[in-house]
């Protein structure tokens, strides 16, 4: 490496282990499951990803964004801080300045802002500390959105339950109010991780200020508290700020039903539904890619004591997940999926060939991103 620049090395790094990246089913070129028809309208919504779609990579902001550029997406949201290299003027204004360029928006975000979560994590400082630190970095690099969460789905049962940890969020958000409308930047928490249904996130955005806080809306999370994505979409829609997306399969099981989150468009989600509600409930809001594979999730509904985690669930929210599963089946991995020496290089080619193949499912077969 003596003699590269990061910047030099990844792509180099792209390069070489590239045979999968940017090429075959996962370049924009190549329609995928679009059975070779004509291309659908475009829908004029942005696109772009998250970069915990390729966090294997271990990548900064810089070579994120020279990814970004390399994929020719609308968006990039930064959903951690520790992509940064500084949090100086100088340095976020050149990330800015660079992405606008391209013509490529940046979006910041960062992790749990609830001192009694689990998740919580107090390095960079207070939770109102954390808070008013993302909101600076994101106004200096020109985010409209500053992304975060509450927790994990751990937190429904534990530290007094869901309840508490809204309650603690809230008080945390709402010192940021000023902060958040003299720049501009919009607060948005996400579903995450199992933490919130979509009707619990939105009376928290309620009670919190819907002038200053909204959400970041996540597909694949939906499915993490029994959820229909397509139901959450009505729900968390109108308050969307920012997106996190991916398709999941779910089946039945013998204790109550399998997730697994999916590549776009090789679950079960009506994409081309969701996107017609989706351009009406959410005009302007980009289309960011979350994609996360791995193997399956049970959720043991037909046992008593899973629901201590859902005390107020809602009938019918239940009905439309319990109806994915008796429609759905195990996903199938897709074809061409990479392999590389060892379990890193595997890693990375893979979320390299799943974020790849996503976008150019939305491209092609949804008519989304703004080019």
């Amino acid at each position: 490496m003596i003699g590269l620049s990061r910047r030099d090395f990844t792509t180099g790094m792209l390069t070489a282990l590239g045979g999968t990246l940017l090429s075959g089913a996962a370049s924009s070129e190549n329609p995928v499951q679009n059975g070779g028809q004509k291309p659908p309208p475009k829908r004029n919504i942005p696109l772009g990803f998250d970069n915990f779609s390729v966090r294997a990579w271990g990548w900064n902001a810089d070579q994120l964004l020279d990814y970004a550029i390399r994929l020719k997406v609308d968006s990039v949201l930064f959903s951690n801080l520790e992509v940064f290299d500084s949090f100086e003027d100088p340095y976020l204004r050149g990330l800015r300045d660079r992405a606008e360029a391209r013509g490529i928006k940046i979006q910041v975000g960062t992790v749990s802002l609830c001192p009694s979560s689990e998740a919580f994590n107090p390095k960079f400082g207070s939770a109102e500390e954390h808070l008013s630190l993302l909101l600076q970095v994101a106004e200096k690099v020109g985010s409209p959105v500053a992304r975060c969460y509450l927790g994990h789905g751990g937190d429904r049962v534990k530290g007094g339950g869901i309840r508490v940890h809204i309650d603690n969020m809230i008080k945390v958000i709402e010192t940021g109010k000023d902060q958040a409308l003299r720049s501009g930047v919009k607060i948005a928490i996400e579903n995450h991780a199992g933490d919130l249904q979509a009707w619990e996130l939105a009376e928290l955005i309620e009670k919190a200020g819907k002038d200053f806080v909204g959400a970041t809306m996540d597909s694949g999370n939906s499915v993490w508290t029994l959820e229909d994505p397509l139901a959450a979409l009505e729900i968390l829609g109108p308050y969307a700020a920012t997106t996190g997306m991916r398709d999941s399969a779910v089946w039945q099981s013998p204790d109550g039903a399998q997730v697994q989150w999916t590549n776009m468009g090789r679950g079960q989600v009506d994409w081309n539904r969701y996107m017609d509600r989706f351009q009406e409930l959410c005009p302007g809001v980009a289309f960011q890619l979350e994609i996360i594979s791995g193997g399956p999730r049970g959720f043991d509904y037909y046992k008593p004591e899973f629901w201590q985690a859902f005390p107020e669930a809602r009938a019918r929210d239940l009905a439309g997940f319990v109806r994915m599963a008796a429609n759905g089946k195990p996903p199938v991995e897709p074809e061409g999926t990479p392999s590389g020496k060892d379990e890193q290089e595997t890693s990375r080619l893979k979320q390299s060939f799943d974020l790849e193949q996503s976008l150019s499912y939305c491209r092609e077969v949804l008519g989304l991103g703004l080019s």
